[in-house]
């Protein structure tokens, strides 16, 4: 399964130029017994079944003393929920160890008493923790100095600075009854970087309001938004002075 990430596009690259050095450990390789047992039924009954404790130790351990100040993380829906400024975080990390979670679980003594964080990536479920491990090691690597062609490219993502991204534009220059911008075109970076601001702080507006409760806002991006604030209560005044206009259908 983590070929798909492994052996294409960046993270491929990012391990080859040893950016990026990874290590699959495999928990069977770790079970006793001819057919390498991991999982076995709850105690207290119920459905499922759920990874054992010793195999599971064990691979930790060895991923452990190949690496001895990696964080452990348990890939759970149980976890913090996963974010870019998490996906930052851990990004200053030596090394990680990921554990990937499967069928109800993995015994609670493990979780206790060896894992240092746990991450969710949503409010769902997924068979395995696998899936949810790719999407933390993508988020995670494109953080990482040297591993995109430009690192300035992940300063701008989505949530690197608590807002959505601006609008993107490329070639043509018009296409569907749209025109890109004309200040993209005017050459004028200082007002580039404002559009592109003021783009930021509208989409996140109008797209993901509830960012804002966990965001520290500059002078500049006040004076956006009291600019907006001026043009849309302008806009009411005018309105109210007409009086109020009634809809009504033909027929």
């Amino acid at each position: 399964m983590f070929d798909a990430l492994f052996n294409h596009s960046i993270f491929k690259r990012a391990c080859d130029k040893k950016l990026i050095i990874k290590k699959l450990y495999q928990i069977r390789d770790f079970a006793h017994g001819k057919h390498h047992i991991t999982d076995d039924t709850p105690y207290g009954g119920g459905s499922g079944m759920v990874l054992k404790p010793e195999p599971l130790f064990l691979a930790i351990q060895k991923a452990k003393n190949d690496n001895p100040t990696a964080l452990t993380i348990l890939l759970t829906p149980q976890g913090k929920t996963f974010t870019q400024k998490m996906a930052w975080e851990l990004s200053q990390e030596s090394a990680l160890i990921l554990i990937c979670g499967r069928y109800e679980g993995i015994d609670e003594r493990i979780a206790l008493d060896h894992i240092d964080l746990e991450i969710s990536i949503g409010n769902f479920v997924l068979t395995g923790g696998e899936p949810a491990a790719m999407i933390v090691m993508d988020a995670i690597s494109r953080l990482i100095p040297g591993v995109l062609g430009a690192d300035d490219s992940a300063l701008c993502d989505s949530y690197s600075d608590g807002l959505l991204e601006h609008a993107h534009y490329t070639r043509p220059e018009h296409f569907d009854a749209h025109s890109v911008p004309d200040v993209l075109l005017s050459g004028h970076h200082q007002n580039i970087n404002y559009w592109r601001r003021e783009s930021a702080l509208i989409r996140t507006i109008l797209k993901r309001p509830e960012l804002f409760n966990q965001l520290s806002l500059t002078s500049d991006d006040l004076s956006i938004l009291q600019k907006w604030t001026t043009i849309i209560e302008t806009i009411i005044q005018k309105q109210s002075s007409r009086g109020p206009t009634s809809l009504s259908g033909s027929g």
